[in-house]
């Protein structure tokens, strides 16, 4: 081998082997930074394990208020008990094409209904509870019983999550050089210490988390302000790295993983380092204009007016349109072809199927909820009515594993009506002694899905803002400075 070979050989083997060894180096720290816990607590699964490079994925994101380590100086030491609260709460829905985000905002002071959760480390259970609120989830049982409550309020269920604490934002926003927010008039909030002056300013460390975590300086001083002012600075974050590149960038895409791991806590599958950059990989060519961030829909409590509860119908038309992969930018538009088909899903029956001539709107039809999805009810009641059926009523109904049609005597032909309309299988329809037809709703969640080619009804103002909106808060009179 002539000597310029062996040398140009040799130069070549020695860069490959340095390029090998610095990205195990890397591997090695940050899949050592990552902290895991379990996915549920102790919930059913019934959908299989998703392909994360290119199946549709929900990812339920975690701020944690949690007062230990590195996050002592922002409480007392009764802070630090347990697993904390969710002072963030985002589902992080990805298409399977890639070409859309929702992230959906639950507000810290929404009551829910919580499942009956184990803690997977302790297998200590905890019973199910009422009237809570949401943020609480995870405060006994851990990160997984705030998984199962998502899952339980709407209806899907939740592949992945992760959760930061308040170290996280902090490093984060200063690794990016800052994130630009704007407000409509200065403000200072001496509990969280923001103080931003009008208009744009730009915000790391300290004040970055100040921002985030203020629950007095927006709008009224409510939740919901608050959450707006976090939709605007991921929808900032996200403009500012794709405008500068740092999806594409694999050395700012390590300095940001780096400074991410080391303050993360993420379920056991996803927590290696090539299924992260998987994930990370989808996200760098998506239209920020198709980046939508959604509050869930709230009005005041009944019990307590200073707690929040879901808004209906809007809060059930949006778990429904989430459940049918629905671009919640664009309603209207043809969900996504190689988004996985609901399998219990039937076609629509056209005008002229049906066995025999009635009128369905004097047909009397209940709904029974035994699914534990609590929006179900009123997405099974929109279905019928929109089908012509509107003599409904509903019913308290115990868990059942399987959804069913029941008849009574002379409403077999209306009882097999329902249940095309619905997409419940032929099988599922079984005489009993019923007043009219009586849908028994079951955890399957069978049924609603035969009008997935309907045009979804959704409230017009149900998206906050894209993340190509650059959108000013608006400040809360009360802490105004001048």
């Amino acid at each position: 081998m002539p000597g310029w070979l062996k040398i140009g050989t040799a130069v070549v083997s020695i860069l490959l082997v340095g390029v090998l060894a610095f990205g195990a180096y890397w591997v090695l720290r940050l899949q050592g930074n990552i902290s895991k816990a379990s996915l549920g607590a102790g919930s059913d699964k019934t959908e299989g394990a998703v392909d994360e490079s290119r199946d549709r994925m929900q990812i339920l994101i975690l701020g944690s208020d949690t007062r230990d380590g590195k996050n002592a100086q922002y409480g007392t030491s009764e802070d630090a008990t347990g697993y904390g609260h969710s002072d963030v709460m985002m589902l992080m829905d990805i298409s399977a094409d890639n070409k859309r985000v929702s992230v959906v905002s639950f507000p810290r002071d929404l009551l829910v209904d919580t499942p009956k959760c184990t803690d997977q480390k302790s297998k200590k259970e905890f019973p199910a509870q009422k009237n809570i609120m949401i943020n609480a989830a995870m405060s006994e049982a851990g990160i997984g019983c705030a998984v199962d409550t998502v899952n339980k309020l709407t209806g899907l269920e939740v592949d992945h999550f992760m959760m930061a604490d308040f170290n996280a934002v902090k490093e984060l926003s200063n690794t990016v050089g800052g994130v630009e927010v704007c407000i409509s008039d200065a403000v200072y909030d001496p509990d969280s210490r923001l103080r931003l002056p009008k208009g744009t300013s730009t915000v790391q460390g300290e004040q970055a988390l100040a921002f985030l975590r203020t629950r007095h300086a927006f709008a009224d001083g409510g939740d919901l302000g608050r959450i707006k002012a976090q939709q605007g600075f991921l929808s900032s974050l996200t403009r500012k790295m794709k405008d500068e590149g740092t999806l594409s960038n694999p050395g700012r895409m390590l300095e940001i993983a780096d400074v991410v791991t080391r303050n993360l806590t993420i379920d056991e599958g996803l927590a290696s380092i090539p299924t992260l950059l998987t994930v990370g990989n989808r996200l760098k060519n998506i239209d920020v204009g198709k980046v939508a961030f959604v509050a869930v829909p709230t009005v005041p409590a009944v019990s307590d007016p200073n707690r929040l509860q879901v808004a209906e119908p809007a809060a059930s038309q949006l778990f429904a349109a989430m459940r049918k992969d629905i671009d919640l930018t664009d309603p209207t538009a043809t969900p996504s072809p190689s988004a996985s088909p609901d399998p219990s899903a039937t076609s629509t029956p056209t005008p002229g199927e049906t066995a025999a001539a009635y009128d369905k709107a004097q047909q009397p039809v209940t709904v029974a909820n035994g699914s534990g999805v609590p929006a179900r009810t009123q997405e099974i009641i929109q279905a019928l009515t929109a089908g012509g059926f509107t003599q409904l009523g509903q019913l308290a109904a115990q868990p059942v594993a399987a959804t069913a049609v029941y008849y009574g005597a002379g409403y077999e032909v209306v009882a097999a009506d329902v249940a095309a309309l619905l997409g419940i299988p032929a099988t599922q329809v079984l005489p009993a002694g019923v007043a009219g037809v009586q849908v028994y709703l079951g955890r399957d969640l069978v049924g609603g899905a035969a009008d997935a080619d309907a045009a979804v009804q959704l409230p017009s103002d149900i998206v906050n803002q894209t993340a190509g909106d650059v959108v000013c808060q608006q400040a809360n009179p009360a802490l105004i400075t001048r």
